[in-house]
């Protein structure tokens, strides 16, 4: 019998792939580019796209017999959906999976910010630290502070239960407020962004990009940010005007940022490499053993799901709507 042929367009962790292996005629663009990518999936049935895979309604349409394209990611803004609807191919995510790896990093960026510990790292390991100083990396405390979380969906409420344990007021912001028994579990408090922004000494920012979220904190909501306070942002960059961040943390309004993703990913804005306090990751929010392994198990399963016949698990919610009963 045929196996199906399944494209995966970068390798990944290895028990999952040698099950790819083992079940379907599985194809890895080596090396990778973007047409070899396209070339080989011209006659694939599934593939396995990364977020930094673009699959616009050309690269789908130049793949006649694709069933189905499950992405190794929570997001899915690489994918234009909409086309794969037109078309009856099945778009999946890996939802659920990396709340807790994600909301860590977030944490631990907000503390890496605020006490300079990368800073005084780098001092250290140049030879330059002789001794204990009275000012030496002042950074600032969290107890006691209040934390504005933009975004209180899975990501979110887990980050607020990790500044819950530091002592942290939180606040939060989003289409509508939390049911009251989530807030009174959090010990969270409804804000509009524009009121909490000036409250928040530290904003995390934990929601999806949508056109409507796209520039979000752009040059103006940045000028209300509370003088002083510190930016994370493990969502998507194009949520921040990163040419309007950098001005303002340049100029010291704004104390520090923590960023693990940018608005012209890989590409870093040159300006944010020069400001002080600021801590620049390359999009590991989900990079732990446990996460990734989970997370290609899912495109696997999705994948067996969709050549037996069946709808796959872990829909996005366009499709999820269509077929919900």
């Amino acid at each position: 019998m045929k196996k199906q042929t399944v494209v995966l367009s970068h390798p990944f962790q290895r028990a999952p792939m040698s099950a790819l292996a083992s079940e379907f005629d599985l194809r890895i663009p080596e090396p990778f580019s973007p047409s070899s990518l396209r070339e080989l999936s011209r006659d694939a049935e599934g593939l396995i796209s990364f977020l930094s895979d673009p699959l616009d309604s050309s690269f789908l349409e130049g793949c006649p017999n694709l069933r189905i394209v499950a992405n190794y990611a929570v997001g899915f803004n690489n994918i234009d959906v909409g086309y794969a609807l037109s078309k009856g191919i099945y778009v999946t995510n890996t939802p659920d999976v990396l709340t807790e790896a994600t909301a860590d990093l977030a944490f631990s960026l907000l503390l890496a910010v605020a006490r300079r510990i990368p800073e005084a790292e780098r001092f250290l390991r140049e030879g330059r630290f002789e001794g204990w100083g009275a000012n030496l990396f002042l950074g600032q405390e969290l107890f006691g502070k209040t934390v504005g979380i933009v975004g209180m969906g899975r990501i979110g409420k887990a980050f607020a239960r990790r500044c819950l344990a530091f002592g942290l007021k939180v606040l939060y912001t989003g289409p509508k407020p939390l049911p009251r028994a989530d807030e009174a579990l959090l010990n969270a408090a409804f804000l509009p962004l524009e009121e909490l922004l000036p409250l928040s000494d530290f904003l995390s920012l934990h929601l999806p990009l949508t056109p409507e979220s796209r520039h979000l904190l752009d040059r103006r909501r940045i000028g209300l940010m509370k003088p002083g306070s510190i930016l994370i942002n493990t969502s998507r960059g194009p949520i921040v005007d990163e040419e309007a961040l950098a001005d303002s943390l340049l100029e010291g309004r704004l104390w520090g940022a923590g960023l693990d993703v940018f608005e012209q990913e890989p590409q870093i804005h040159p300006k944010l490499l020069l400001a002080e306090r600021t801590v620049l990751l390359p999009h590991i929010g989900s990079a732990t053993e446990e996460t990734r392994t989970r997370m290609a198990w899912m495109t696997v399963e999705a994948l067996k799901e969709t050549f037996a016949g069946r709808v796959p698990p872990f829909l996005v919610p366009p499709w999820r709507e269509r077929v919900s009963p």
